[in-house]
């Protein structure tokens, strides 16, 4: 990515990237503060409140702490964002949408010698002064200044930390990761099982079906775009009639009216006619049987991602 002048980042653990300023409501008040009370946000929304961060287009995606955006324009206590590490149709730079500003930090350019990617659940960064500093998510990103020992020294929103070894990922790039096999995505996406379905989620406090499989493949490796439609015309193509040819860790996409609707939903594929997805609104991420449920005839597309 070319550094610009108008390059900020996420300066919360996760922000959620709304469609307009005027989509959040009086109870989503703990999710657009700093530091954000995300469990807090989370525990007020019940199924009616968390269906409408879909069915009324509240929602888009979000980011990780220390995750890049382009500001495009800030209005009032709000920045219109494009999200540059989510591929997408809507705009060829990233993903787009709102954020409030004080979730956000101008980007300051370091002297850096790689990056580190969180490589647990949930991770515990330290100040200098081995001090705790903030608990971020799977996938969060950082700039290394230095290895030590038993901890990355890497530069954060609130300036110099430590990263424990134990729980991240080092490459001198982004690009340089090493790619992890389908089976590997596969045992990684399986840590999620049970969380609950956030419709936009992107961090292990709740995913969508397509933010489970873009995080789960950007984990492995593989950066692929952020929404299902868009995933489900990327990687390689493996037919739809020969189930004989799914490999596990193959994503299995699906659509209405016996999958000749657009693309609605993603997951991985599990072996022997099973699916690992993030379902729907109300339910959480579980390994289901293809056979007699509604998914069976709507497959649309296969594709495979991993090497």
């Amino acid at each position: 990515m070319t550094i610009e002048e108008n390059v900020w980042i996420c300066s919360v653990k996760v922000a959620t990237v709304w469609t307009e300023p005027t989509s959040v409501r009086d109870l989503d008040a703990p999710g657009l503060s700093n530091p954000v009370l995300l469990v807090e946000w989370l525990e007020v929304l019940q199924y009616t409140e968390r269906l409408s961060l879909c069915n009324d287009n509240r929602v888009q995606t979000q980011l990780l702490y220390g995750e890049p955006v382009i500001v495009e324009k800030v209005e009032g206590e709000w920045a219109k964002i494009i999200a540059v590490w989510q591929p997408s149709k809507k705009d060829v730079r990233g993903y787009p949408g709102w954020i409030p500003v004080t979730q956000l930090q101008k980007f300051e350019q370091v002297e850096k010698i790689g990056v580190a990617r969180v490589s647990s659940v949930k991770a515990q960064l330290w100040d200098m002064e081995n001090k705790p500093l903030l608990v971020v998510p799977f996938n969060t990103t950082l700039f290394v200044l230095s290895e030590e020992v038993s901890y990355y020294k890497v530069q954060t929103p609130h300036g110099k930390a430590k990263l424990q070894k134990k729980d991240a990922e080092f490459a001198n790039s982004m690009g340089q990761f090493p790619k992890r096999t389908a089976e590997e995505a596969v045992v990684l996406g399986e840590q999620y099982l049970d969380l609950p379905y956030l419709w936009g989620g992107m961090s292990p406090y709740g995913y969508d079906c397509s933010g489970f499989s873009y995080n789960i493949l950007k984990a492995c490796g593989y950066l692929i775009p952020r929404d299902a439609s868009d995933q489900a015309r990327s990687g390689e193509e493996i037919s739809i009639h020969d189930q004989s040819s799914w490999k596990k860790g193959d994503l299995i996409f699906f659509a209405n009216d016996e999958g000749t609707g657009p693309v609605r939903h993603v997951g991985f594929y599990y072996g022997d006619g099973q699916l690992l997805h993030s379902p729907s609104t109300g339910k959480t991420v579980e390994i289901t049987e293809l056979k007699g449920s509604k998914l069976e005839n709507e497959v649309c597309a296969v594709r495979r991602y991993t090497v």
